[in-house]
């Protein structure tokens, strides 16, 4: 490992999200520590075989970055979005490790006053309310933090586990956006992308304290 490569922990590296994120980091040079509950199941060059939950600072010291890839689906176990970032943060607070987190589009504003969003209008899919709200929730909490150096990254609305990997994205910020067709689509290596280009941007241009999307 070179003196400049940086050092960066997946958490929940063995989800497609996860798995694509540490592909990608591996490729373009990082030295990557996939954070798993089993066996490691990526590219990655060193694993930490432990439950996010039970992580603690010196597990997550040395590192330039932690890439939080947690994601959780059922009704009961909503609320850990929000747990899971508190214990995150807390393990990072006063560090300059920055934390990208995988987030989602429900949270995304519809108008500039920032006062509609997403998950909030008519026709978001009612099975995806709840999650959405939880994801959200865990983002507002986020925000309250200035002790920490994170970065939220929303997908677009149509998230392509299996999509394909164009080399390509549009960067925007906390607005929902389109593109010419009206679609907002992104896959996930192509989301993986941007997620290893902020990781590598210099402390000038990164997006520290702030939310990002991305979308074709």
């Amino acid at each position: 490992m070179t003196q400049n490569t940086k050092r960066i922990a997946v958490i929940a590296a063995n989800g497609k999200s996860g798995r694509a994120i540490v592909q990608e980091a591996v490729d373009r040079g990082f030295d990557v520590t996939a954070i798993v509950r089993g066996e490691n199941k990526t590219v990655a060059q060193h694993a930490l075989s432990k439950d996010l939950f039970d992580l603690t600072a010196d597990d997550l010291t040395g590192f330039d970055a932690v890439v939080d890839a947690f994601g959780t689906w059922a009704p009961d176990t909503l609320s850990q979005h929000s747990a899971s970032l508190k214990l995150l943060a807390d393990a990072l607070s006063g560090t300059n490790v920055r934390l990208i987190v995988v987030g989602g589009a429900g949270s995304l504003y519809l108008n500039p006053e920032h006062t509609l969003q997403l998950s909030q209008s008519e026709g978001f899919p009612a099975a995806f309310q709840p999650l959405a709200t939880a994801m959200g929730e865990s983002l507002a909490e986020l925000r309250q933090r200035s002790d920490v150096k994170w970065t939220y990254v929303s997908p677009a609305a149509d998230f392509r586990a299996d999509g394909p990997r164009t080399g390509s994205y549009v960067l925007a910020g906390e607005e929902f956006t389109t593109n010419a067709d009206g679609e907002s689509a992104i896959s996930y290596a192509d989301y993986a992308i941007a997620i290893v280009d902020e990781l590598s941007a210099d402390p000038a241009s990164a997006h520290i304290g702030q939310r990002i999307s991305v979308r074709w």
